[in-house]
C-alpha cells in the first residue's frame, strides 16, 4: 500500500508552490521525472489526483488543496523540531544578557543578536537599552555579559581597566536634516555653516552623555529637546530643526531625512566599543564575534567615497572594524 512520505510531501508542496514541475524540479535540484514520480506516488497515496495540468502550468485539485494545507503543517512542525532539536545539541545553550546605548541598539546589536540566535537556537539572548555609565555598572555587578558603549570626544574617561574590550566601529558624526533643507544636497559642509540653525538635542538623566548640537559648535540655538532618537528624527522629518547622528544609526533613518557630512579638523571621533569581563562564557564571546560581523556588514553598506571625499549627501553606513584589546 502506498504511503505518504516526507520527501514526497516535499515535493508536492513545491510544485504547488512553483506552478509547474519543470520549475518545482529546477527549485528542489531534482529531474523532472523525478518530481513526476514523487507526486505520482502521492497520488496513489491520496487516491486520486493532487493537480490538474495544463499548458499554463498546474493547479490544485480539491484532494490537492486538502493535501497541501495539512503538508505546510506538518513540515512546519518538522522544522520547528529540527530547529529545537539543535538547541538541544548546541552547547551555547541558557541565557545571555547584552546592554547597549541607544544608538548601538537601533541596528547594529539587533542584527549581532538575530546572528546568534539563529546560530544557536538555544541560547535567550536579552537586550537592555542605557547610558554607558549604567551599562558598566551593570556589567561589573554580573547583571550584563556584554556591554556595548560608546567612548571617545566629548565623553568621560570610563574606568575600563580589567575588562576586556573588542572595538567595533571607529565612527563618524554628521548631522541629519530634512529632505527639503538647504544642506540636503550638499556634499559636505562646514562648522562655520551650522552656526545659525536650531538643533534637536538628546535629554537624559543626570550623568548620561547625549547628543547635543555640533560638539565644537559655539553657542548653538536648541530648539527641541528628546529622549528617542524616534523622535528627534521625526523633529527634523518635520522642518522642525537638525540633529547630530553618528554614522552607526544611518541604517535606521527615515524617509524625508537626509545625513550630511561635516568638514571639522577639531572633532576626533568617537568609537563603539563591545566590553566584557576578563574572562567572558564562551556565550558572550559568541556575541562579541557577532558584533564584529555586523560592523564589517554595517561599514560596507556605505561606499567609502561618500563618507570620505563628499560626492553626495551621506545616506547610512558606518567605516571601521577594529582589533581586540585588553
Amino acid at each position: 500500500m502506498a504511503e505518504f512520505t516526507l520527501t514526497g510531501l516535499r515535493v508536492v508542496h513545491q510544485v504547488a508552490t512553483a506552478g509547474s514541475f519543470t520549475r518545482a524540479a529546477e527549485m528542489l535540484g531534482y529531474t523532472q521525472s523525478a518530481v513526476s514520480r514523487q507526486v505520482a506516488a502521492m497520488e496513489t497515496a491520496a487516491g486520486g489526483p493532487l493537480f490538474d495540468r495544463s499548458r499554463r502550468g498546474v493547479a490544485l485539485t480539491p484532494a490537492g488543496q486538502v493535501l497541501i494545507r495539512r503538508a505546510t503543517e506538518i513540515l512546519a512542525d518538522l522544522a520547528a523540531t529540527e530547529h529545537e532539536l539543535a538547541g538541544l545539541r548546541d552547547r551555547l545553550a541558557g541565557r545571555l544578557t547584552i546592554g547597549a546605548y541607544p544608538t548601538a541598539a537601533m541596528a547594529l546589536v539587533p542584527r549581532a543578536m538575530a546572528q546568534v540566535t539563529a546560530g544557536h537556537p538555544g541560547l535567550a539572548v536579552v537586550l537592555e537599552e542605557a547610558s554607558t555609565p549604567a551599562l558598566l555598572r551593570r556589567l561589573r555587578t554580573g547583571r550584563l555579559d556584554v556591554a556595548v558603549i560608546g567612548v571617545g570626544h566629548g565623553l568621560p574617561d570610563y574606568d575600563l581597566n580589567e575588562l576586556r574590550q573588542t572595538t567595533l566601529l571607529q565612527g563618524n558624526l554628521l548631522v541629519a536634516v530634512p529632505d527639503t533643507h538647504r544642506f540636503a544636497d550638499h556634499a559636505r559642509i562646514t562648522v562655520q555653516d551650522l552656526a545659525q540653525e536650531h538643533w534637536i538635542a538628546g535629554e537624559g538623566g543626570p550623568g548620561e552623555p547625549q547628543f547635543g548640537a555640533w560638539p565644537t559648535l559655539s553657542a548653538p540655538h536648541i530648539a527641541h529637546t528628546s529622549r528617542s532618537w524616534s523622535t528627534r528624527l521625526g523633529l527634523v522629518a518635520a522642518g522642525l530643526g537638525i540633529t547630530v547622528i553618528p554614522d552607526l544609526a544611518l541604517p535606521a533613518l527615515p524617509a524625508g531625512v537626509r545625513a550630511v557630512a561635516v568638514t571639522d579638523s577639531h572633532w576626533t571621533g568617537r568609537a563603539t566599543v563591545a566590553v566584557t569581563r576578563p574572562r567572558p562564557l564562551a556565550q558572550a564571546q559568541a556575541m562579541v564575534t557577532a558584533l564584529r560581523n555586523q560592523a564589517t556588514s554595517l561599514r560596507s553598506s556605505v561606499s567609502p567615497h561618500r563618507s570620505s571625499t563628499g560626492t553626495g549627501p551621506v545616506r547610512s553606513g558606518a567605516r571601521h572594524a577594529g582589533a581586540e584589546r585588553r
